[in-house]
């Protein structure tokens, strides 16, 4: 079984008690754990807590886990709203998240659209929502008071792209106290 690196690598230090990681960009379908140091359970999610339900990966062991397939899509409108923001995608491409998906948002040379993991907390795709044909989404992300900037411009110098994307995080625990996980997302071809 041949595997390809894809973003960066993550390190996490166990305990105990259940440690987390920081947001990471979901970008393919497995995620590859190796353990150093002890046994470690794995739990992957929005907000995981691991416990001994937990998927068990033995001291020196590595585990190939699924995590599903990577969702994205294009942005092509940001609003915002009291304490929520508003995401258009394009018309007929609907909508890759479901209410309660963790969303990351990129939006280049215009980052001070961007946020990190926030929860979706509606999809609306029915015909014509308030004079537009496009899905639209609605996430838990405060941009905070006074928060004004111009909106999501295609013709901004340097702008190619805005895109959500689903994240996640990795969380284990040992029962010695101690050891380390190495997680890293990859590609998988060839027979097991």
């Amino acid at each position: 079984m041949a595997h390809k690196a894809v973003g960066d690598g993550i390190v996490l230090s166990t305990s105990t008690g259940s440690a987390q990681t920081s947001a990471q960009a979901h970008k393919t379908e497995t995620l590859r754990v190796v353990t150093v140091g002890a046994d470690a359970f794995v739990a992957i999610g929005v907000n995981p807590t691991a416990t001994s339900a937990n998927y068990y990966v033995p001291s020196g062991g590595t585990a190939t886990i699924s995590i599903g397939p990577p969702q994205s899509n294009r942005v092509v409108a940001i609003s915002t709203s009291g304490t929520s923001t508003i995401i258009d995608f394009p018309e007929g491409t609907g909508s890759p998240f479901g209410v309660g998906d963790a969303v990351s948002l990129t939006a280049t040379n215009q980052s001070y659209w961007d946020f990190s993991h926030k929860t979706v907390s509606s999809v609306n795709n029915t015909a014509d929502n308030t004079g537009y044909f496009n899905t639209r989404i609605v996430v838990n992300n405060d941009y905070g008071v006074g928060y004004a900037h111009t909106a999501l411009d295609a013709t901004n110098p340097g702008y190619s792209w805005a895109e959500l994307r689903g994240s996640f995080k990795v969380a284990a625990l040992t029962s010695t106290g101690s050891g380390t996980i190495y997680a890293q997302q990859v590609q998988v071809t060839g027979d097991a």
